[in-house]
């Protein structure tokens, strides 16, 4: 966890992610990301020198019309002393019973992140944390550029002036391999994805892609990562 806590350290830094004073929901899907994400902040409250607090927060998008079940997270939250809220919704049933998305993975990631913007304001929190690796950086880079021709990416801080919240992306710095191998050494509670079209989607070619080059080249997302920033690209 030392060498994760090491990447999230320095992303929040370079980036001026965090202030005294913040309050920040951590947003959680259930995912190894979003999990190790959650405790690399509650554990750098510790150390880091910014006096912060931190919130659990899930929006549950009710997949087949069964509520997620929570509860190794919540007792993981319990153990750590993290507050924990969960939000169902009807995000599956619109995306896949009303709306019928032939592709519904933009539509659904729209619904969750307005969702998750609203909840934050909710819970009174400046700050929403989100679990995006370095990965998944250059995954939408690509994904922006074979899809739609333009050169852009998220970026590490975002300000959302419509619910007056920060968007930071703490884990963006850490190479996936390295967060997921930081939950399976410390048996993080990772739940199985419910969604119906999890890993069949566009994304998940993209990855396959980078993969190859990255067996040709074990540098090439950290030259994508550098020349994002470099550029300017999206306030990296």
């Amino acid at each position: 966890m030392q060498k994760m806590l090491g990447y999230m350290r320095k992303a929040i830094q370079e980036y001026g992610m965090l202030s005294d004073g913040d309050s920040v929901a951590a947003g959680i899907s259930g995912g190894k990301d979003s999990l190790v994400m959650l405790l690399g902040l509650q554990l750098l409250r510790r150390f880091i020198g910014i006096d912060y607090s931190v919130h659990a927060l899930a929006i549950d998008p009710v997949f087949g019309g069964k509520e997620t079940d929570y509860t190794a997270i919540r007792a993981l939250c319990d153990e750590y002393d993290i507050p924990f809220t969960v939000v169902p919704t009807h995000i599956a049933e619109v995306v896949f019973d009303i709306r019928k998305e032939p592709n519904p993975c933009s539509l659904c990631s729209r619904m969750r992140r307005g969702a998750l913007l609203e909840a934050t304001r909710e819970l009174g929190c400046s700050k929403l944390a989100l679990g995006h690796n370095r990965d998944d950086a250059v995954e939408t880079f690509f994904m922006n550029l074979f899809n739609e021709g333009r050169i852009d990416c998220f970026s590490p801080v975002s300000y959302m002036s419509h619910h007056d919240v920060t968007v930071i992306r703490p884990l963006v710095k850490a190479p996936e391999r390295e967060v997921a191998g930081t939950a399976r050494k410390l048996g993080l509670p990772v739940l199985k994805s419910a969604c119906p079209e999890d890993g069949h989607t566009n994304r998940e070619e993209v990855r396959q892609f980078i993969l190859e080059k990255e067996r040709e080249d074990r540098r090439f997302q950290d030259k994508i990562t550098g020349a994002l920033k470099r550029a300017g690209i999206s306030r990296w």
